[in-house]
């Protein structure tokens, strides 16, 4: 008997190999889709108007030439790449859903968020650095943090996910796929992938997890080291107005690494764990689409330098096409 009309893409036997992979994201609340595309859409919208807003005013105002915003820069351009790669294919997924995925653009898809996340990590990383050097060594910090020095720490932050997310990727998808190809989740990552393996995957769980651990745990612990000895020097400053000032350069950063790595972990230290998908969507949805829109509000919001450069190139377009 021929299958129905009415059947998923991926049971059509003569369409698999065509198709190779369904998203099935929110396929729980399809009576919310609609909604939901006008919300991730705004988000998307916001995350890339706000991050490069971040990259150009960092780029053009002189005010902000300083390292950390050289790094703020950076962190903008990823959470634009991470955007990219995975809001498009959320909208298309919620409004067209049961479209077909090429197996090749899954694997991309899954290289690129694995890269982003990695290259985020290490950013964070770097940029706690920063603040440490900028309040702990004061008199050294212009002569240590050159901008060669950030050219290269940039350029490995880039470059270092890149090879451990091409291995994982080519490893996941030599796994045999058995059953059904939908991917309960809004776009490729290693847990629902993982779920679809009819192979012995043991040693790929471990593997991954040892990466995570040295991905986002090595990171973390040298963030968490980083301002304890930042705190221990913010105390002993004898000036309120000065602790105050050092404070409020280091708080939107530790609000940004607690909304990231308290989602990422979740979701990246058990790639089989027992969360049900729909939690696991709720969980992704807040690093992939509510923390790149956020960051910058939370930086902008509370530096008073960068909404001080943003009136001066205000003002200075303004008066240029006045002229």
């Amino acid at each position: 008997m021929p299958p129905s009309s009415a059947a998923p893409p991926w049971t059509n036997q003569s369409r698999t190999r065509e198709l190779e992979f369904v998203l099935l994201g929110f396929a729980h609340v399809p009576s919310l889709r609609p909604m939901l595309s006008v919300l991730f859409l705004a988000a998307f919208l916001l995350t890339l108007l706000g991050n490069t807003l971040i990259v150009l005013l960092t780029s053009l105002d002189p005010g902000l030439r300083a390292p950390m915003y050289f790094f703020l820069r950076q962190l903008a351009l990823v959470e634009i790449c991470f955007s990219l790669d995975v809001a498009p294919r959320l909208l298309v997924t919620l409004l067209r859903p049961g479209r077909g995925l090429s197996l090749t653009s899954c694997a991309l898809q899954l290289f690129l968020v694995l890269s982003c996340v990695t290259s985020e990590c290490l950013l964070l990383t770097v940029m706690a650095w920063d603040r440490f050097l900028a309040i702990c060594r004061p008199l050294r910090y212009g002569a240590i943090m050159s901008l060669r020095l950030c050219h290269l720490l940039a350029t490995t932050c880039w470059l270092s996910g890149a090879p451990v997310s091409l291995v994982f990727t080519i490893w996941l998808f030599n796994f045999p796929f058995c059953g059904p190809r939908g991917i309960r989740h809004f776009f490729c990552d290693i847990p629902p992938l993982l779920s679809l393996v009819c192979a012995d995957t043991r040693v790929f769980e471990a593997s991954v997890f040892v990466a995570t651990v040295l991905i986002m745990i090595v990171p973390v612990c040298l963030i968490v080291m980083s301002y304890t000895r930042i705190l221990t020097a913010v105390l002993r400053m004898p000036s309120a107005s000065g602790r105050h000032k050092a404070l409020s350069t280091c708080a939107s950063h530790l609000i940004v690494v607690i909304l990231f790595y308290g989602t990422t972990g979740v979701i990246h230290l058990r790639p089989k764990a027992s969360y049900s998908p729909e939690s696991k969507q709720v969980v992704s949805l807040s690093y992939t689409m509510v923390t790149p829109m956020l960051n910058p509000l939370i930086y902008s919001l509370r530096n008073k330098e960068f909404k001080a450069a943003l009136g001066r190139v205000f003002l200075q377009r303004r008066s240029t096409f006045t002229l």
